[in-house]
């Protein structure tokens, strides 16, 4: 076997690949001796068709099943041999193979960049100290209260924070709107539901008004054909109604799983839960530093094939999300992602980095008690190893980080509950 590699760019690979015609003929004939000994024709017993006769009617189907399994097995080897790590799977380039000639074949493929920076020495890396002060509890509490609120309907007019029971129509140059009609609709004014302008039209009215609003999308609306463009509207509401909150009191512990029913300890449950929100919190934006640091420490460029299929995943979420993002940012976003897996798996594998099954089995328990039957959950996961394989690889990622963390030069710094939320958003690039 003769081979040569082309550097194409930073990260593209041509494997050029040449095997001997006697290679090829050994496999045919072998092959081909094996399927006369199965196959059934007319006037022969089974295991006496002569080979010629064979080779006529299967020859065509050998040949391509002979160079197909060449060729997975030959561009292994070479692999190997050259000592190359492809980041996604080559694009083949094959002659015609036929008897008596060797097989040559091209494949063309990127591999993963030289992460040569594998740690942040010295690298000053904020850790924000976060404590649950009583105002949280109480701006938690007053969450759950308006979650569990009722509504008392009323006669004045309606002001943001009603809810209103409208129907409505709409028009647009003058033909209806397809699907921008509805009866008994429910929205609360200000909760963005509707778009703004058709909500804060329907502020001041009271029930059984009808009122005629000009509407405009807006530019970024998800619909395309509707962004930036002018509706009327006719919304008839049929019911304002303001926010009834429940009081703090013995009820709503018992309904929050307090069973005696004592405040004080619910506000205790609350606050045990928010500080282990800002641990986690603290933890993804620890993480987030660090990650930052690793990709500045490094400057390598991202396999292209890989940022293709990271920016085709994120393509697919956002429309089974309903979410409006333009191509530059999937790319870039895809992009980001990219390198920091790459970074995090270098840094996994240079220093053999193996989560302990304890540790893995904490992780999945820490996530099961998010659903309604934590054992389900993780006994799915250890049903079929890829899916335990995918919690291995975020404990491994976690340990990675740890690891790179203690090398660092960690500086506290005290925020606020609310602080801490703005920082997890600026580190997730939000």
């Amino acid at each position: 076997m003769q081979v040569s590699v082309e550097t194409v760019g930073t990260l593209g690979r041509k494997l050029k690949v040449a095997l001997p015609a006697e290679d090829v003929e050994k496999e045919f004939s072998q092959r081909l001796v094996k399927l006369s000994q199965q196959v059934k024709m007319p006037g022969f017993r089974p295991g006496k068709v002569p080979l010629k006769m064979v080779e006529t009617q299967y020859g065509d189907r050998l040949m391509n099943e002979i160079a197909g399994d060449l060729i997975e097995t030959s561009l292994r080897e070479a692999i190997v041999k050259e000592g190359l790590r492809p980041a996604a799977g080559p694009r083949i380039e094959q002659q015609t193979i036929t008897r008596n000639k060797g097989l040559q074949y091209t494949a063309a493929f990127e591999i993963y960049p030289d992460i040569k920076k594998l740690d942040i020495v010295g690298i000053a890396i904020e850790r924000p100290v976060a404590p649950v002060a009583d105002g949280d509890v109480e701006r938690t509490l007053e969450t759950i209260r308006k979650q569990r609120s009722t509504w008392s309907p009323l006669t004045r007019e309606a002001k943001l924070g009603d809810r209103v029971k409208i129907d409505f129509a709409g028009r647009m140059n003058g033909e209806p709107l397809p699907g921008g009609e509805a009866k008994d609709f429910f929205t609360v004014l200000g909760s963005s539901t509707l778009i703004d302008d058709l909500e804060k039209g329907m502020v001041g009215a009271k029930g059984g008004e009808t009122r005629h609003i000009v509407a405009t999308f807006p530019a970024d609306y998800r619909h395309q054909p509707l962004a930036g463009q002018k509706v009327e509207f006719d919304v008839t509401v049929h019911e304002v109604a303001e926010p009834v909150l429940p009081d703090v009191n013995a009820d709503l512990a018992k309904q929050l799983g307090v069973e005696d029913g004592n405040v004080e300890q619910l506000r205790a449950e609350i606050k045990a839960n928010l500080e282990r929100e800002a641990t986690q919190r603290t933890q993804r934006v620890i993480r987030a530093h660090v990650l930052k640091a690793l990709l500045d420490a490094n400057d390598f460029e991202v396999p292209a094939s890989l940022v293709d299929a990271e920016t085709a995943n994120l393509r697919r979420y956002a429309q089974a999300s309903g979410i409006r993002s333009d191509e530059a940012s999937l790319s870039n976003q895809a992009r980001q992602r990219v390198a920091v897996g790459l970074a995090l798996a270098e840094v996994i594998r240079a220093r053999n980095i193996r989560p302990d099954p304890t540790r893995v089995r904490t992780k999945l328990e820490e996530m099961a008690a998010e659903y309604e039957s934590p054992a389900a959950f993780v006994q799915w996961h250890f049903e079929q190893p890829q899916r335990l394989a995918q919690i291995q690889s975020l404990v491994a990622e976690e340990l990675a980080v740890e690891e790179l963390l203690t090398q660092a030069k960690v500086e506290e710094r005290a925020v606020t509950f609310q602080e801490l939320l703005q920082l997890e958003a600026q580190a997730n690039g939000q």
